[in-house]
């Protein structure tokens, strides 16, 4: 049943249309993720959607009494009451039913009520249905439910009777998607759900809302949240919503193959119109081919020309390319503490060394010290204990998440030519260019930038520093996921080095050679990406089980699980896409030699040769059929990587 529909919805700023004709639909208990580039107006969809602000054009219409939660960006909870007694107010009805069942169970334990049977019977019906009532509304566990979406946002018992208003901006964060979860909405609409989010607690959402009664509608710039819990894709473009029925990566995949086909069709019409274009202007004009020819030009009128299909969306493109190369050694961390009070130290002993053309990630829950661990590195903030030493000819570079490497009162482009004053201008605007800064952005101050265009102003100062070492904190942190597959593909070509702290696992997976997980107690290094890390955290886990006699079957964490579930999947989905690509080259390849035949079937020296044309129509029927062979193939191909997809 569709519980929310949106028709022809449009926005305008100043005039001019940011986008239009937007249609699409949630249905019950779907999960639907909304993706398009930064600026192309996911945020402002969401807000017109969950009924904040009406659209321009075009209507938005609910189903009845369907109740929507909304969530916007970096949004944080703001209440002076304690955590728990927050959550509390959610369930304000049902601890009310609970009083007046006391109450009435103080009254049904009166003996002078039993005297009077009408009056005893009467109560007793009221309790009945209030009883009832009460256990349909979770009565009987929705203070079991407050704790288990406190832990699984990672505050624990000890923080409950915390005010709220004493929290930092990341934990009133994480509350509020605590209580819009709580108060189980038809439809939630999440904006950008997983910022603030360490990894453990990521993996538990993607549990959770998987299992939520109710449909999401999400905007998320996490590959691997929209992978695991979204099921439907809705592309964003100024003028249409395109409907993808499965997530992320089939959407990629889905999209690339369309884009393909359509090509595919374009050109062979293109060069259709081409040939009929060329006959007409030759014939048109003599007396013998005239009427063939006036054939042709109709055929040409009452053709249904197909658009030019989109290119690649526009995204940064650049290259990190280091002035000078570093030793072998780069970096040895030896016995760290970090933190900044000796009696309550963040995290350690941390011990790690990084090698050149390591690409190492650092991991670890919120609040243990991965950022200080970089700054204690780069000499900002000092160790509690312990040293780190640079190897010979390094260079570091640095990109702060928190973006204070920035000047807010700059322009963008004196920005970088304050830190270049030699380079040409013109050299300054290609840099900016690349990172998608045109000549209107140049003069703006860089506080009144967004979060993306800030996060590639650092990185435009970072790769012109030509640094042999990188050391980054959260780069991925308000890129775009064009972006950050453009940075990751970056990196991953860099001659140099690259120490990173990432709670993006997309990002993790593709780029890190290895894997420093950071607890309280110390670090722990782990020879492989993402995947890898989990396989071994599967392991231990096991073996720790084992170890304590539990033999009910392997224990493991949530991400741990939903790896192993998914790993399968994943590859048998990857064996099909490769099979479907291959089909459809060779169809490709059978297309043009049945129309090299064809075409050759035509000249004036085989139409009057039976032979060669018998010749010719065996090879063409030979051919004709492996095209029908091919095509069911391609067909039952792609039908089950649909499937799969969905």
């Amino acid at each position: 049943m569709i519980i929310m529909q949106a028709q022809g919805v449009g926005r305008t700023f100043d005039g001019n249309d940011l986008f239009t004709g937007i249609s699409l639909e949630v249905q019950t208990n779907a999960r639907v993720g909304l993706v398009g580039p930064n600026g192309i107006g996911k945020t402002t969809l969401l807000e017109i959607l969950a009924g904040l602000n009406p659209p321009d054009g075009g209507q938005v219409t609910t189903g009845k009494n369907v109740s929507i939660g909304y969530l916007a960006q970096d949004s944080g909870l703001d209440s002076n009451r304690a955590i728990f007694d927050e959550m509390l107010t959610i369930f304000a009805p049902v601890i009310a039913m609970e009083t007046r069942m006391h109450a009435l169970e103080a009254q049904i334990a009166d003996p002078a009520l039993a005297q009077d049977q009408a009056q005893f019977e009467a109560v007793m019906r009221q309790y009945d249905q209030l009883q009832h009532d009460f256990e349909a509304a979770n009565g009987y566990g929705y203070r079991a439910e407050i704790r288990g979406v406190l832990a699984g946002f990672n505050f624990p018992e000890a923080t409950w009777t915390m005010p709220i208003h004493t929290l930092s901006g990341g934990e009133r964060s994480r509350l509020a998607l605590a209580k819009l979860l709580l108060e189980h909405h038809d439809l939630i609409v999440l904006d950008e759900p997983t910022n603030h989010l360490d990894i453990d607690t990521l993996t538990w959402l993607e549990g959770y809302l998987r299992g939520y009664a109710g449909a999401l509608l999400t905007v998320s710039h996490d590959q691997y949240f929209l992978d695991h819990v979204v099921t439907e894709i809705y592309e964003l473009t100024p003028s249409r919503a395109v409907h993808y029925r499965t997530n992320y990566s089939g959407y990629l995949s889905q999209k690339a193959q369309n884009r393909a086909l359509a090509w595919k069709a374009y050109e062979k019409q293109q060069e259709e119109i081409a040939k009929l274009q060329e006959f007409v202007d030759k014939n048109i004009v003599r007396a013998s081919t005239t009427k063939q020819a006036q054939a042709r030009r109709k055929q040409l009128e009452k053709m249904d020309r197909l658009p030019r299909p989109d290119g690649p969306e526009k995204t940064v493109h650049f290259r990190f390319t280091p002035d000078k190369t570093s030793g072998n050694e780069v970096l040895k961390v030896v016995g760290a503490t970090v933190g900044y009070e000796a009696a309550e130290p963040m995290a350690g002993p941390i011990d790690f060394q990084v090698n050149k053309g390591d690409r190492i990630a650092i991991i670890g829950p919120n609040g243990v010290g991965k950022s200080t661990l970089l700054k204690s590195v780069l000499g900002q903030i000092p160790f509690l204990a312990g040293t780190a030493k640079f190897g010979t000819n390094v260079t570091t570079g640095y990109y702060d998440q928190d973006q204070h490497q920035l000047h807010w009162d700059k322009s963008v482009i004196d920005e970088i030519w304050d830190d270049h004053p030699t380079m040409p201008e013109k050299d300054i605007r290609a840099a900016l260019a690349a990172f998608l800064f045109d000549a209107n952005d140049l003069e703006k101050r860089v506080g009144d930038l967004s979060g993306g265009q800030k996060a590639r102003l650092e990185l435009t100062k970072l790769a012109l520093k030509h640094d042999n070492f990188l050391i980054l904190d959260e780069p991925t942190n308000h890129l775009d996921i064009n972006s950050k597959e453009v940075l990751e593909q970056a990196l991953a070509d860099f001659a140099g080095t690259v120490l990173f702290v990432s709670h993006d696992r997309y990002f993790i997976n593709e780029l890190a050679t290895n894997i420093i997980a950071v607890q309280p107690t110390g670090s722990r290094l782990y020879l492989g990406n993402w995947d890898y890390y989990q396989e071994k955290l599967q392991e231990t886990l096991a073996a720790e089980a084992e170890a304590a006699g539990e033999t009910s079957g392997p224990v493991a964490s949530a991400a741990a699980v939903n790896y192993q579930q998914s790993k399968a999947d994943q590859k048998a989905q990857r064996k099909l896409e490769r099979e479907v690509a291959k089909l459809e080259d060779t169809l490709s390849a059978l297309n043009d030699q049945a129309d090299a035949l064809q075409t050759a079937m035509t000249a004036p020296a085989v139409l009057t040769d039976y032979v060669k044309m018998q010749d010719l129509q065996t090879q063409l029927d030979a051919v004709n059929a492996q095209v029908a062979t091919t095509e069911d193939a391609w067909e039952e191909a792609s039908l089950a990587l649909e499937e799969m997809q969905q």
